[in-house]
């Protein structure tokens, strides 16, 4: 299965990105089959799901072609502007038509239980699902202690609000961090503080310290692609946040919104490591599928679950958008999708890092090594005033985000830098993105 689901996401990616031309006749289904080492029988079903998506038709008695439609196939764009601000996926990526189908399937299979008001934890047969489907990252857990929510921010703010078996109030959250969480954690009046987090990792003897001396009832984190960083931990700090959650008796809220984004396939997050049921597993389907979509996974302690349904209160995720997922995920194309928009990311950090590389000669940026995700980091020197910066930039017609927003109000060590994202940004505008912000940043170390 998942042999097949490379091939066709590698035919797929030839025809997005010209390889394979419009009008063009793809190879036989027999010289396919040798090329990719696989059968016959592989080609001719990867064949047929790229016709079925009105990718290729076929001719008869003459072979397939490939064929140009717009938005699902092409990523180039008319726009001039390079956007490195958008969080969003691609709307060249976004997967309408199998979406529409599970869509179809789910009300042919579930009719009339769609429009009531459902589980306040989530469609049962959807969880029973995510069981197998967590479980390929190194998640275990039964379905009863599996909640579906409108999205990882609804879980969040509950978690913010409930109160903790630990007793414990305030909420520790890395610093740089997730801007709107920040916001909402201040706006709500949350009792909280950050600890420093660099692209080069965080200080496991300032956390301790915060863990024996803050009263911390959790600890907010994103172990993987770090939002605004773009780093992940390595395994020995995950191991070591697990082992002090134990020892303190401090939860972890552990973000793993973009575990489907990078091609990392022995990244075991926190919750692998966890031992004493201290970690609170939260992963999205928005940032892989689309955001409209607004589902996300909350996999809770037991002992945390009769409080967080307390506030959850009702089922407020459509029953239909559940059923489709749950549809997507059986039938496979989730995990079709998940390598497609995966390999296109990577490939767009590819070309950021030979951009840095090409342009960056000087070492006026300082850029970590990142290999997936969408996010990076570009750290400036002191010298270079951020809110200039990113107006000179939009006169160039580039879209930056800077750090600013990123940390508490009140944190007083902020590193300067701006958030780089290739979630929108198109291969062939990310070299002549990357050559402005370095120009413009040497221009503005003078100012």
């Amino acid at each position: 299965m998942k042999k097949y689901f490379s091939i066709l996401s590698d035919m797929e990616q030839q025809i997005r990105e010209g390889h394979l031309r419009s009008g063009q006749k793809l190879p036989s289904v027999r010289s396919a089959a040798e090329f990719y080492g696989c059968s016959v029988s592989t080609i001719t079903r990867a064949y047929a799901e790229l016709e079925k998506r009105h990718a290729i038709y076929s001719v008869p008695q003459s072979g397939f072609y490939v064929v140009e439609k717009p938005g699902d196939w092409l990523t180039k764009t008319d726009s001039k502007t390079i956007d490195f601000t958008s969080a969003s996926p691609d709307l060249h990526l976004f997967p309408y038509l199998d979406f529409q189908h599970c869509l179809n399937k789910a009300i042919d299979t579930y009719k009339y239980d769609l429009f009531t008001y459902g589980d306040s934890q989530g469609l049962g047969t959807l969880r029973q699902t995510l069981v197998s489907h967590l479980a390929s990252d190194q998640v275990f857990a039964k379905s009863e202690r599996i909640i579906v929510t409108s999205g990882v921010q609804q879980a969040l703010e509950i978690l913010a609000k409930m109160p903790f078996p630990n007793g414990k109030e305030t909420v520790l959250v890395e610093q740089p961090s997730y801007d709107i969480y920040l916001r909402f954690l201040e706006a709500a009046g949350v009792p909280v503080q950050g600890v420093a987090r660099t692209a080069q990792g965080i200080d496991l003897l300032e956390l301790e310290e915060k863990f024996r001396s803050c009263e911390i009832k959790f600890f907010y984190t994103m172990s993987r692609y770090h939002n605004p960083l773009g780093t992940s931990y390595n395994a020995d700090e995950r191991k070591a946040i697990a082992k002090m959650a134990a020892k303190y008796d401090v939860y972890i809220v552990e973000d793993d919104y973009m575990a489907d984004l990078g091609v990392e396939r022995h990244f075991d997050p926190i919750y692998t490591y966890d031992r004493t049921s201290h970690v609170v597993y939260l992963k999205s389907f928005s940032k892989i599928i689309f955001p409209g979509l607004r589902l996300g996974v909350a996999v809770l302690p037991e002992r945390l679950i009769k409080t967080f349904n307390t506030y959850k209160t009702y089922g407020d995720s459509s029953l239909l958008s559940q059923a489709a997922l749950e549809v997507y995920i059986k039938n496979g194309m989730y995990e079709r999708h998940k390598i497609k928009i995966g390999s296109q990311y990577t490939a767009r950090i590819r070309a950021l890092n030979e951009a840095v590389e090409r342009h960056n000669s000087a070492g006026t940026l300082e850029v970590a090594s990142v290999s997936s995700g969408v996010y990076v980091q570009f750290k400036l020197p002191r010298t270079v005033n951020l809110d200039r910066l990113t107006k000179r930039l939009a006169a160039r017609d580039v879209n930056v985000v800077s750090s600013k927003p990123f940390y508490l109000l009140d944190y007083p060590e902020r590193e300067k830098f701006l958030r780089i994202s290739i979630s929108r940004a198109q291969s062939a505008q990310i070299d002549d993105g990357v050559k402005a912000i370095v120009e413009e940043v040497t221009r503005g170390s003078r100012w």
